[in-house]
């Protein structure tokens, strides 16, 4: 059986710690190299102070076997990761003419004049490979101790992937004999972790011994990741396929998508598959819902448009809302959203209208609605359906949880594909 090889990293820079800076690179970088089998142990974050960045890298050579670091690689006075890194390593910079040669490059084709801070980027730990930064300045930097790989990257997230993705990962797998594993995802929304742990419990306990099920809630619903490592008496694909079949009917109402899809991305190809055009009438969400719908590419082709509806003069004069309703009833009620999402549809042409009203906070509520009360509608040339949502959250979680509440909506709503 092959070696389980494990990783740490370690990311350098004072404005991650002060929490200046949010540390995305840490989880992308988890999630490639789970892809090639290799798992992350552990995760630190350190100023750009030479001892501390000796001490983690002491510490991660003594139960690691791949050392990721990110930051302190820039041309000022703080980044000092890669005079600490010839230090550690008992070496000293040298001029890498490729990397000279790829700094200029950069600035010639900018026009701008290169400073001696930039040219001194292409001197590098004479015992190290270089690896070569195809889009900024900063040559990367790998290093092999004590049978471990010790990679130094830019802290820059757009440099750093593109160096990971060209170089790095390539390299760890040539290098190490990494054990095959699989996952699959299924994205699920509408249901709780606890009550989908519930449902799912004996499909779960039977699991064979090389499967693993993770449960990942976020805003939108919880990733079901099932990982599978080779038993070497079954095929690992068939037994994972045969396993989601098995799970699929014990929720089939909640899962959206198989695979990394966001619900939005999901929606989009319902409604393609369905040759359907949708439209948002959106007042508490602000345009939230429209913002997600139109992030996925080829959005055009079935998002023709929003009205952000905020007050009740807009919702009279541009999605038709009558008057009396809007008197009667007020503007976050049944009666309203449905008029919004049918008014819109009607406005913009499009087989979907869908609407969103409610009380976001901090302010606001009464103690006939409170914050948190908010109604989404759905309406298509069948049928016009409305929920009401009751939220306790802060105002910019509100306005998140109702917007993806509306896109499930839409998921459930749809009419079902005609097949030619």
């Amino acid at each position: 059986m092959k070696q389980e090889i494990s990783a740490e990293i370690i990311t350098i820079g004072d404005e991650l710690l002060y929490g200046q800076v949010i540390d995305t690179n840490s989880a992308w970088i988890g999630q490639e190299l789970a892809k090639i089998g290799i798992r992350v142990r552990q995760i630190t974050s350190i100023s750009d102070q030479p001892d501390a960045i000796c001490a983690a890298l002491t510490q991660a050579l003594s139960r690691a076997h791949v050392i990721l670091l990110t930051g302190g690689l820039g041309p000022t006075k703080d980044d000092l990761t890669k005079h600490t890194l010839a230090r550690f390593f008992n070496t000293e910079l040298q001029l890498h003419q490729p990397s000279l040669d790829d700094v200029e490059a950069i600035f010639r084709k900018y026009n701008r004049p290169m400073l001696e801070v930039n040219r001194q980027q292409a001197f590098l730990p004479a015992t190290c490979t270089p690896i070569r930064n195809a889009l900024g300045t900063a040559p990367g930097m790998l290093f092999e101790e004590q049978g471990a790989l010790i990679v130094s990257m830019p802290g820059v997230p757009f440099e750093m992937k593109q160096m990971m993705s060209d170089s790095v990962l390539p390299r760890l797998q040539q290098h190490f004999q990494l054990p095959q594993i699989v996952h699959k995802v299924v994205q699920t929304v509408g249901i709780g972790e606890s009550f989908l742990a519930e449902a799912i419990a004996e499909w779960e306990n039977n699991l064979p011994p090389n499967l693993k099920l993770a449960y990942l809630p976020h805003l939108a619903g919880v990733r079901l990741r099932l990982t599978g490592i080779p038993d070497g008496t079954h095929d690992l694909e068939a037994q994972l396929q045969d396993q989601l079949a098995k799970l699929t009917p014990l929720i089939a109402d909640h899962i959206f998508a198989f695979g990394e899809v966001t619900l939005e991305e999901a929606i989009g190809r319902l409604l393609n598959e369905r040759n359907l055009t949708i439209s948002t009438a959106e007042s508490c969400t602000g345009g939230l819902v429209a913002h997600k719908l139109t992030s996925v590419p080829g959005s055009s082709a079935y998002f023709m448009g929003s009205v952000v509806a905020y007050s009740n003069e807009v919702k009279k004069a541009q999605l038709g809302v009558p008057a009396e309703i809007l008197e009667k009833h007020g503007a976050v009620s049944e009666e309203t959203v449905r008029a919004m999402a049918e008014g819109v549809r009607h406005l913009l042409h499009t087989h979907v209208g869908i609407a969103t009203s409610g009380i976001a906070g901090p302010d606001g509520g009464t103690p006939e609605k409170p914050v948190g009360t908010i109604w989404i509608a759905y309406a298509d040339a069948h049928q016009t359906v409305a929920r009401k949502l009751n939220y306790n959250k802060t105002r910019q979680l509100n306005i998140e949880y109702t917007a993806l509440q509306v896109l499930n909506l839409v998921r459930q709503s749809l009419p079902p594909r005609v097949e030619e």
